[in-house]
């Protein structure tokens, strides 16, 4: 594994949620779920209910999780871009998602879980600190 995918998935760790992103239909979508991170693989829970998993089914997806609501100075953002499969976790893996939703959008949750096992690893970040920028300026 690179340094870059390392510090990607270190950076994973410290969101629950994030977006993934494919087509349905020919149309571009990205629905929430919430993540772990399982032998270097993305494990994810979202809802069944819209059918977006059925998507993301042995196709190319791409999951993306950031702390950009934060008020940290230093922001990032990560994408993992993979072929996402079924994934049935154990009853470990389970209780460390955490509770569910009761609902989403007004239907009750049903949980789905995918993996995907990612190719490509992106790591944006953005540098908002006065001190490194006073230091870079000077």
């Amino acid at each position: 594994m690179s340094t870059e995918e390392r510090r990607a998935i270190a950076l994973l760790r410290r969101v629950p949620y994030g977006r993934i992103a494919t087509s349905m239909r020919a149309l571009p979508f990205v629905a929430p779920a919430r993540h772990l991170v399982v032998d270097d693989r993305v494990v994810l829970r979202m809802h069944a209910g819209p059918g977006y998993h059925q998507a993301c089914l042995g196709s190319v997806v791409a999951y993306g999780a950031d702390n950009l609501g934060a008020a940290d100075e230093d922001l990032w953002s990560v994408q993992f871009t993979g072929t996402a499969e079924p994934f049935h976790p154990t009853p470990e893996e389970l209780e460390l998602f955490g509770p569910a939703p009761h609902h989403v959008d007004g239907e009750p949750f049903e949980p789905v879980h995918l993996r995907i096992e990612p190719q490509f690893v992106t790591v944006h970040s953005l540098d908002y600190s006065t001190e490194r920028h006073l230091r870079h300026a000077a």
